[in-house]
């Protein structure tokens, strides 16, 4: 039961922004487990849950993994300045950047851990994410447009 209910942490963490352990507990008992807020904290102790900020800046619960990096403010300053656009292709998302950035854009992107991601290729100037499907590129290209419009 331990090992369910703190795999459904993850799940939970990693579909949507949870920034209390208030939160993460209702949700916990809305998927059927029985839990209290010292269960959930000692669950967030042992998984290593840390407090990150997300692309719209709100401090919500992650995986503390090398890969997950904090997304700081200097993070998304750094990929507005270097995208020049991004399309839709299918499932594929392409994003022009200015030369030399498309690394730094990417970065910012992996970092962001977004579900329906399921990974990014950078060159020069142009990178390219594979999405879930079709309406989930075209959802992250209008994500991507709101950052860029900041």
């Amino acid at each position: 039961m331990k090992n369910r209910r703190q795999m459904a942490m993850i799940e939970i963490i990693q579909e949507k922004p949870v920034q209390t352990q208030e939160e993460l507990a209702k949700e916990l008992i809305a998927r059927g487990f029985q839990v209290t807020q010292a269960t959930v904290s000692r669950d967030i102790k042992k998984l290593r849950l840390i407090k990150t900020t997300n692309i719209d800046g709100i401090s919500c619960y992650a995986l503390n993994t090398p890969s997950n990096q904090n997304v700081t403010d200097r993070h998304i300053r750094i990929f507005v300045e270097a995208v020049l656009s991004v399309q839709v292709a299918g499932n594929l998302v392409v994003i022009k950047t200015m030369p030399g950035s498309a690394n730094a854009a990417c970065e910012t992107i992996d970092s962001l851990n977004w579900p329906e991601i399921i990974g990014t290729i950078a060159g020069d100037n142009t990178l390219f994410l594979a999405a879930e499907s079709e309406a989930a590129a075209r959802a992250l290209v209008e994500r991507f447009e709101e950052i860029l419009e900041r």
